[in-house]
């Protein structure tokens, strides 16, 4: 076997104590056909003769095991099979104790064809994120289809000074296997030697009519194992509407004993040192600043924008922040270390904070899953300013506005770094602005369009835009507007195939203003278009606009069974006016169709004024967000977007072609509506 570096980060060894003893003859024995196991080659799956997965946690190690057979059957798995990646991070070691292939019924040892490369597991210095985990890359030769593999190895993470966290806290989750798989024999076992008992609690597992059982919470002592054990078992759930089955193995703890570990670690830091005296220039200037709305802000941008902003993950898991006056004279560090920053400013300037830890990637599952300080990934900052309530990420970069106007951060659960403080549900969310405030007007003088839209974005959209027409190319912008204006006025249904750019002549789209005060973004695109009107085949002529933006197809096809659906678009205002030199119908269903929709979760109205020569339409939406529906109002809240898609979200006017022939059809058409 060739090594090409240093074997810290793995060795090739038996298993330890705690893991199954395994030898040559019970695995031949366990890799035998069956009428299962035909039926499933049979039916193109491959199959797992054996999984024998362990994990093992003591008070000085967390540790995995598993040992695996299974066909090589599909070339797509021979070549994974093939070469493997194995990211171990600092202290852990990679153990391997077999790999062998079962071919034609003889068990082939294959170390000796196994080449071994220690490769650094960075790939994101550059942005800041600092990773001392190890990437071990594993390419075993001569796999052939058809070989049963057999890998045998273990991960065992031995626990440092620096991760006090995972020595005094548990947290894993077990998830049951993939549904592509089906196993002769499968085994999980979870060990508990740790002198502290370790809470489990079941989610999402289901009974035999598909309905999700009641979660269940039981306790390992020391010394104590969790087994599952199934022979010839595939895995069934719906992977697009259903949560796979999981078991949360957790220190037994409940959040207000958490919140009341944590805190004091965090109140030592901030006693360290005043601001005065690590941080004098910065102190300067927020006593220059009078207006106290503007001192915020300018604290705000500061920590955001002035300390770069550098993620650890070897550390991030210690929950022990560095010292503000560190990350102040250093101008760097992780979440924590700019939220504990951000928050001394702020003592100093008398505006109440506290650091709260969140995981929005998880955000859903954090009730589902038992209390434990390991659930979260992240640090932010809760403000209490003016009697409102705000959450800012000291780690964003390219921020603006009043904190009133700043990026609103979607998210439900946290836990607030402080004495006696258990888990909190944030209400939801009304915006006291329009994310989206846009006119458009579309006018049509002798079969030339002339298209103006003027668009203010604010808050999130206003942050987003702003970046946008910073790093885009500016004929990239004008293209993507284009693109969504050969929808929006129907063109893809007449002149399909079309280039683009040949129908929108001379668009451009310009920065009107920005203001970083109220975080409002301006733009305003204008073009002109030779045949402004939608024809249909009948040569029938058409002004149209309808934006589809303003359909949340989203809520529409939502069709998930466990999780419900996360509600969190912006308010939006619209006024959309069309003119035209030609006579148009006045009376026509769709031009005149107002809307009135007062969901719980929103409001939405559109409203309508026509004359002889065109029309007009004022949308209002307004979004309760920051919430999950309800499953028991999940359907009326669908069928209120199913109105707004009904022609709500838009306006077009029917052209009446002149000549006494058009006049007769219309007054036709007239008289049979």
């Amino acid at each position: 076997m060739e090594n090409t570096v240093e074997q810290e980060n793995y060795k090739i060894q038996k298993p330890e104590n705690w893991a199954p003893k395994i030898d040559d003859n019970q695995l031949i024995e366990s890799i035998k056909e069956s009428d299962f196991s035909n039926k499933q080659v049979e039916e193109g799956r491959d199959f797992c003769y054996l999984l024998d997965k362990v994990y093992y946690t003591s008070d000085n190690e967390n540790s995995e095991y598993a040992c695996v057979a299974y066909t090589l059957n599909e070339p797509s798995n021979l070549e994974s099979a093939s070469v493997k990646d194995v990211v171990v991070e600092e202290n852990e070691t990679y153990i391997i104790h077999r790999i062998s292939v079962l071919r034609e019924g003889v068990l082939i040892d294959k170390i000796a064809d196994t080449k071994i490369k220690v490769l650094d597991s960075e790939n994101q210095s550059e942005g800041g994120i600092l990773s001392s985990n190890k990437k071990v890359n594993i390419t075993i030769k001569d796999l052939r289809l058809y070989d049963v593999l057999i890998t045998e190895d273990s991960r065992v993470k031995v626990f440092t000074d620096r991760d006090f966290m995972r020595k005094e806290f548990l947290k894993y989750v077990y998830v049951t296997p993939s549904t592509y798989w089906a196993y002769g024999n499968y085994k999980f076992t979870f060990i508990n030697d740790r002198k502290d008992p370790i809470a489990y609690k079941k989610a999402f597992f289901r009974d035999d009519e598909g309905n999700v059982l009641e979660p269940e919470i039981k306790h390992l002592k020391k010394g104590e194992r969790f087994v599952i054990e199934k022979q010839d078992y595939i895995n069934f759930f719906d992977t697009n509407r259903e949560i796979a089955p999981f078991i949360d193995f957790a220190t037994d703890s409940s959040w207000v004993d958490l919140a009341n570990y944590i805190a004091p670690l965090y109140e030592e830091i901030y006693s360290k040192a005043s601001l005065k005296e690590f941080a004098p220039k910065l102190v300067e200037k927020l006593d220059a600043i009078t207006d106290k709305d503007e001192q915020l802000q300018f604290a705000i941008d500061y920590v955001q924008n002035h300390v770069y902003y550098i993620f650890n993950a070897d550390e991030m898991n210690g929950h022990k922040p560095q010292e503000p006056s560190v990350t102040y004279e250093n101008k760097q560090g992780d979440c924590k270390a700019k939220s504990v920053l951000l928050k001394v400013v702020l003592d100093y300037i008398n505006v109440d904070s506290s650091v709260v830890l969140v995981n929005f990637n998880t955000d859903h599952y954090i009730t589902h899953y038992l209390p434990s300080l390991l659930t979260f990934n992240h640090v932010i900052l809760k403000i209490n300013y003016k009697g409102e309530t705000y959450f800012i990420d000291a780690t964003s970069r390219d921020e603006f506005g009043l904190i009133e106007n700043r990026g609103f951060i979607y998210f439900l659960h946290y836990l607030e770094v402080k004495q006696n403080q258990g888990l909190q549900i944030r209400e939801p969310h009304k915006f006291s602005y329009y994310g989206i405030n846009e006119k458009v007007d579309f006018s049509a003088q002798n079969s030339i369009g002339k298209l103006k839209l003027v668009t203010t974005y604010k808050g999130n959209r206003a942050n987003y835009m702003r970046k946008y027409f910073k790093n885009t190319n500016k004929r990239e912008i004008v293209d993507s507007w284009n693109n969504f204006l050969f929808y929006t006025l129907n063109y893809s249904n007449d002149r399909n195939g079309t280039d683009i750019r040949t129908i929108f002549k001379d668009a451009v789209i310009e920065i009107v203003s920005d203001d970083k005060k109220l975080n409002e973004f301006t733009i305003q695109y204008n073009a002109e278009i030779e045949n402004p009107y939608f024809t249909d085949q009948q040569q029938n002529r058409f002004l149209m606009y309808f934006d589809r933006n303003m359909v949340k197809n989203g809520a529409r096809d939502f069709m998930h069974t466990d999780i419900p659906f996360w509600h969190n678009f912006d308010n939006e205002k619209y006024e959309v006016n069309l003119l035209t030199d030609q006579k148009i119908d006045t009376q026509e269903k769709y031009t005149i169709q107002e809307s009135t929709i007062n969901n719980p979760y929103f409001d939405y109205t559109s409203r309508k004024k026509v004359t002889k020569n065109g029309a007009s339409i004022y949308i209002d939406y307004k979004p309760l967000v920051n919430l999950e529906i309800p499953q028991k109002d999940f359907e009326e809240f669908r069928n209120a977007h199913h109105t707004v898609a009904d022609s709500n979200f838009g306006i077009g006017i029917d052209i009446i072609e002149q000549g006494l022939l058009n006049m007769l059809k219309y007054s036709f058409k007239k008289r049979l509506k």
